[in-house]
């Protein structure tokens, strides 16, 4: 699988072992697997000051930013947050923002690690780790700025599913008149953020919602038992480590196995877990969608 591993302390039932930390996927990672991932690598990076930028590639799905390594060297990091499915590595003079793109992965490696052909940055730490990208189609991104809520990627964005600021009658507001069908329009991030097509999908079979429905002519209740369902796909996914496609591993190389508890996602002709018709795959947006035609109205 081309993972990287490296061998870190953890504690167990008083025992101090070592074990391996990997944060892996090779397709799109949705909310959870970059949640998995920020609180995966946060305790390895926080606190740690920055002693060197290694780029080995630029050509990112935009040019990695200049001032990644001029600014970031002697810079300490003090967080690592989230915003959709962007890493948000802040530090005392500025903030670097990561996507992983479709193969992108974040591993802690000794800062002397040989690098592999696809390991395109390591932003090294003083504790002698280092944080390694590894981005096999490059279509991640790494950017610079001062101030993370007004850089292009990010200004433009919906609230988080699991904020405050997300629920029924935000849905239902910002649904009114529109004729895009439902899946698509909770998948649009200038909407709400990190609903990606695994989650938009069982959480529309969980609140009996055909995904081809227009989003204008949803009700406010379908949309509060609508919110319910995103939220609580996502936490249990978070909780469960992400959902495993091909090779994701989790915090310590442990894979995610939340795809084990999927209703509609990828089950195509297999019967559907309430009425055991069979699960109804179509394609919209060039995205696969999966529903059950007598459960989902």
């Amino acid at each position: 699988l081309g993972l990287f591993w490296q061998s870190l302390p953890v504690r167990c039932t008083g025992r101090l072992f070592y074990a391996p930390v990997c944060w892996h996927s090779s397709s799109m990672p949705e909310l959870p697997e970059v949640e998995t991932s920020r609180s995966g690598i946060e305790p390895h990076i926080v606190g740690q000051e920055i002693v060197n930028v290694t780029i080995r590639e630029r050509r990112l799905r935009w040019p990695v930013s200049e001032d990644l390594d001029n600014r970031l060297p002697g810079q300490t990091i003090v967080s690592v947050d989230r915003r959709a499915k962007y890493l948000l590595i802040n530090t005392t003079g500025g903030t670097a923002i990561l996507h992983l793109g479709m193969s992108g992965h974040v591993s802690i490696v000794p800062r002397d690690a040989p690098a592999g052909i696809h390991d395109h940055v390591d932003i090294g730490l003083a504790s002698g780790h280092a944080l390694r990208l590894r981005d096999p189609r490059r279509f991640g991104s790494l950017h610079f700025t001062e101030n993370p809520t007004t850089h292009w990627l990010l200004k433009e964005l919906g609230p988080e599913p699991l904020g405050d600021e997300f629920g029924g009658d935000y849905l239902w507001r910002k649904s009114r008149g529109r004729r895009v069908a439902v899946k698509p329009f909770i998948m649009n991030a200038n909407i709400v953020v990190g609903v990606g097509n695994i989650y938009a999908s069982e959480s529309l079979f969980i609140a009996g919602i055909n995904p081809k429905r227009a989003a204008g002519r949803i009700s406010l209740p379908r949309y509060e038992a609508l919110a319910d369902a995103i939220r609580s796909e996502l936490q249990r996914a978070i909780r469960a480590g992400g959902t495993t496609h091909r090779d994701y591993y989790g915090g310590f190389g442990e894979a995610g196995w939340f795809q084990q508890e999927l209703d509609v996602y990828g089950r195509e002709d297999e019967p559907c877990h309430r009425c055991n018709r069979p699960v109804t795959a179509i394609v919209q947006g060039q995205r696969a969608t999966y529903y059950c035609k007598h459960c989902q109205t």
